[in-house]
């Protein structure tokens, strides 16, 4: 009955003629749990893409058979259009989801031992998502790519998952949200292929940071380009979210790039490339987030990285900050020793993240610590620390919360049991 009573408001929906010969799809998109509206939903058909009004309406140009949906708290879906022009809208339901994920490494992706401890997590615990890398830390993709640049600069002489698609479809049958990790300017390969697009030390040789690692130019249009057609293969691949990491300019001093450090231009730099690649991957009804430093929902500026906070969060999904609280080298207000007061650490930086931007708390999916201090007293993150990082993200009421730990060793402690 209530889905009769949809169907017919439905047809009320008022709708602009469309030009002559043209086929549209209209329709309502809901909460399959409550069965309320979802406004300002995304929708996309082909090329063509809107937003849902308040009473989760929608009307497009039907440029494909498929229309794909998504909202933010919710799981992707989409529909094949097979009624003929001026039949019933469509009604769409969304499945709320909240993110809770572990992260596993280029190299832990391809371990069956790591990966197979993750998965097990995954079914026994509150967890029910996982970020892998696609570009790691070093520049490497565990994947047969396409992308001739990758096959160039030796980004495939290591393969540690040789059918990605079949693993994330294995994923998805078992409700694992995907997110798909891209380290972007920090590219040792890159840098070393290209050196034109290489970050610059004062004397002008190639730069390297504290690992010995070269970093690429943010000012580069190629690497833009290089990184987005990543992105846009990791979306082909089934992934949910691409989340982008080192999306932002090295922290050291007196470094030579191919436009002045000045920060107007290293802003435009990191939120133009998420903007464009955002709009590249619109087609794919995926999800787009950035990990931020923690710092940055601190300091008015930039950081001196590129990474201001209003504007990133103009140009994605969700915002991922790192809130470990061995990052915070020197405290936040009214708090020194970070370590000590993880829950604050995590709650108030989300606060005011969310005070300067005015986005929804659920835009918001932090990264937590789930490894050893190094910076104050070298104590282990365990079943405390850990239960107060989520106490403090879910009492914010962010969209999840995700945990870091660059040996992918994850243990259930601090974690509800399934």
């Amino acid at each position: 009955m209530k889905t009769l009573l949809f169907l017919l408001m439905l047809l009320l929906i008022p709708l602009q003629a469309p030009a002559a010969g043209s086929a549209f799809i209209r329709g309502r998109v809901i909460d399959s749990v409550t069965g309320s509206p979802i406004p300002d939903a995304f929708v996309t058909a082909g090329a063509e893409a809107v937003r849902t009004d308040r009473t989760g309406a929608f009307m497009l140009a039907a440029s494909s058979p498929q229309i794909r949906v998504r909202a933010y708290g919710y799981r992707r879906a989409e529909q094949t259009v097979t009624t003929p022009l001026m039949a019933l809208p469509r009604l769409v339901r969304l499945t709320p989801v909240t993110p809770k994920a572990v992260y596993l490494s280029f190299y832990g992706i391809g371990s069956r031992v790591l990966r197979e401890n993750a998965l097990k997590l995954l079914r026994e615990t509150e967890l029910n998502a996982v970020v892998i890398d696609i570009k790691g830390d070093r520049g490497m993709i565990p994947y047969p790519s396409s992308i001739s640049l990758a096959h160039e600069a030796g980004a495939q002489k290591i393969i540690t998952v040789r059918d990605m698609k079949a693993l994330i479809g294995s994923l998805k049958q078992e409700g694992i949200y995907t997110i798909a990790r891209i380290v972007v300017f920090k590219d040792n390969l890159l840098a070393l292929l290209k050196p034109d697009w290489a970050v610059k030390s004062p004397g002008g040789g190639i730069w390297k940071d504290r690992e010995g690692l070269a970093w690429v130019d943010p000012f580069r249009k190629e690497v833009h380009e290089y990184n987005a057609g990543i992105a846009v293969e990791a979306a082909g691949l089934g992934f949910d979210e691409i989340q982008f990491d080192y999306v932002r300019f090295p922290d050291a001093q007196n470094l030579l790039f191919s436009m002045p450090n000045n920060e107007e231009n290293r802003v435009k730099a990191i939120s133009g490339f998420l903007s464009e690649t955002r709009k590249k991957l619109e087609p794919a009804n995926v999800f787009v987030s950035a990990d931020i430093f923690g710092y940055v929902f601190w300091n008015s500026n930039d950081t001196n990285i590129g990474q201001r906070l209003e504007d990133i969060a103009l140009a994605v999904d969700y915002l991922a900050p790192m809130l470990y609280p061995s990052g915070f080298q020197f405290g936040i207000p009214g708090f020194r020793n970070p370590v000590a007061h993880p829950h604050e650490i995590v709650f108030l930086t989300l606060q005011r993240a969310r005070q300067r931007t005015g986005l929804d708390a659920i835009r918001f999916r932090p990264w937590l610590q789930a490894f050893r201090d190094y910076a104050f007293d070298k104590r282990h993150f365990s079943e405390a620390e850990i239960k107060a990082q989520i106490s403090a993200a879910e009492q914010f009421g962010s969209g999840g919360w995700m945990l870091w730990n660059p040996n992918n060793v994850y243990i259930p402690d601090g974690l509800k049991k399934e």
